[in-house]
């Protein structure tokens, strides 16, 4: 029998009653089988790629060229994947957490200001960086002017402590006037927001659905994702760690960027340069040296992340 929940005469509590059933048991939705899982980490993969360059894809547009591709998914799947990896289908901007409306949203602050000097705006963000089996999360703290990564972690969980962490780090070479950031509930907690407050920054967030108020670190992001991620097959969160504490410094001390006269971020930040060529792509600067990788927070909520399978 089937347990019907819209029967005109008995309730789902009675139904279960019975048939001899605990009534959690009707919302019992099984595991996903190893084939499946893998699957899914198949496409997480493919839809990763295709919204780093087109970010305003959102699912019918995606499940529409993952059809393209070959790839039997339909709206519902692709719908619960993006939402797994943190990618808003609303918004032209991938978010990897939901604004929580509990905490208090700033105002952007960088509209028509003149950016000349250095420390004069930060900015961070987070992405997700796919791996052979599972995933992690990925956040930067950027010098707006220089572009130079100041600082940057990784987490296994969206919880904020791993921003958090980012943050002090960063402080630790300078500080702000304003900090930028979106309405992630990350970084609306009162843990982020209180370190900036306590160190006098004016914060600003970007408004809801803008993709282009915190620019510079989504080109940060599809830099990295095509200069480093797409071409390595991570086996494991403490290889993808390396692989991108590696391509960091490179970014960082050798990539010269069109926008400062083919000068680096370091050259323009003032960071110390590295010894050689060949260390510049395996010694990380403290502006980029990142500690061990933070496992999920006792604290971190399902919603505010998946766990790597």
């Amino acid at each position: 029998m089937r347990i019907q929940a819209d029967h005109p005469k008995l309730t789902v509590a009675k139904q279960c009653e019975l048939l001899g059933l605990a009534r959690s048991s009707r919302y019992y939705a099984p595991c996903p089988s190893p084939q499946n899982r893998s699957d899914d980490e198949a496409i997480m993969r493919l839809i990763d790629r295709q919204y780093t360059d087109t970010p305003f894809y959102g699912v019918r547009r995606m499940t529409a060229q993952l059809r393209r591709g070959g790839q039997k998914v339909n709206l519902k799947r692709v719908r619960r994947l993006m939402r797994l990896m943190g990618l808003e289908a609303i918004y032209p901007k991938p978010r990897l957490s939901m604004q929580n409306r509990a905490n208090p949203i700033y105002p952007y602050l960088l509209r028509g200001l003149k950016i000349d000097r250095i420390d004069q705006v930060w900015c961070s963000d987070i992405t997700y960086i796919p791996m052979n089996r599972g995933w992690v999360y990925l956040t930067a703290v950027m010098d707006w002017f220089s572009r130079c990564v100041l600082a940057w972690e990784v987490s296994l969980t969206l919880d904020a402590g791993f921003c958090v962490e980012a943050l002090e780090r960063a402080l630790s070479l300078g500080t702000p006037g304003i900090f930028n950031t979106d309405q992630g509930s990350q970084f609306t907690s009162a843990a982020f927001t209180g370190v900036l407050h306590g160190a006098g920054i004016a914060i600003s967030m970007d408004g809801a659905g803008r993709v282009y108020d915190n620019i510079f670190v989504e080109r940060l992001w599809r830099s990295v994702k095509h200069e480093e991620v797409y071409l390595h097959d991570y086996q494991s969160p403490a290889e993808a760690r390396l692989g991108l504490g590696r391509y960091l410094g490179f970014y960082n001390h050798q990539r010269p960027h069109q926008a400062l006269d083919y000068r680096t971020p370091a050259e323009v930040y003032g960071l110390p340069p590295t010894r050689t060529p060949t260390q510049a792509a395996m010694i990380h600067s403290l502006a980029v040296a990142p500690v061990g990788l933070r496992p999920p927070s006792a604290t971190a909520s399902p919603t505010q992340g998946a766990s790597p399978p």
